[in-house]
């Protein structure tokens, strides 16, 4: 989903709408995140959080508790490195500021209704509309939430702060879980977009 592009906006095939920079982060982020997530499912099955919930194998990765741990660990800091590039990047191109500001509440209620009406152009994939720019936003506080409570329970001891910040290991846990759902419904959410506008998967490929 797309905003309105603005009076006078080019349209021109050729000019470059995602720089390769963004590209690369954007599939080695997507590669991590999917990599931490099957693993972990394999690691929460050997102590489940929440009493009589647990994911089925076939969907998990790493065979074993053991072997999910180095799935998991491999990925993590590839998540971090790669957010952490990407953060920097936005911040020294001004790319933040530029692409995801302003947003107001307003903005986004009004978008979403004009996306569940059918209503919302996708003529310029050069700008986002309030709901992306919403979920995007939220994606990178997740990813946050994400590894910091994940720091909280590889490294307890040594990060007692952390581990206080989240009221303890056992709601750590907790919280590490509710954030991985909630990127799990994000990806899904993020898939059947592109599906409905699949030129913005070219648009992340090529960056025209």
């Amino acid at each position: 989903m797309n905003a309105l592009p603005e009076p006078g906006a080019s349209h021109d095939k050729s000019r470059t709408i995602q720089p390769a920079w963004v590209r690369i982060t954007h599939w080695l982020n997507a590669l991590a995140a999917v990599l931490m997530m099957l693993s972990g499912w394999r690691i929460y099955d050997a102590s489940p959080v929440f009493e009589g919930f647990r994911i089925p194998t076939g969907i998990t990765l790493g065979g074993w508790l053991g072997g999910a741990l180095q799935w998991h660990f491999a990925a993590m800091w590839l998540l971090f490195f790669n957010a952490l590039f990407y953060l920097a990047m936005n911040l020294v191109t001004g790319r933040l500021s530029s692409k995801f500001f302003p947003l107001s509440p307003r903005a986004i209620l009004h978008d979403l209704g004009e996306a569940l009406k059918g209503h919302l152009s996708h003529a310029d994939p050069s700008r986002y509309n309030a709901v992306q720019k919403f979920a995007y936003l939220f994606v990178m506080l997740d990813i946050a939430i994400l590894i910091v409570s994940g720091l909280a329970i590889w490294k307890s001891v040594q990060f007692p702060l952390l581990r206080e910040l989240m009221d303890g290991y056992d709601t750590a846990r907790v919280v590490h879980f509710c954030a991985m759902a909630l990127l799990a419904g994000f990806i899904v959410v993020h898939l059947t977009m592109v599906a409905l506008v699949p030129r913005s998967l070219l648009t992340m490929i090529r960056g025209r």
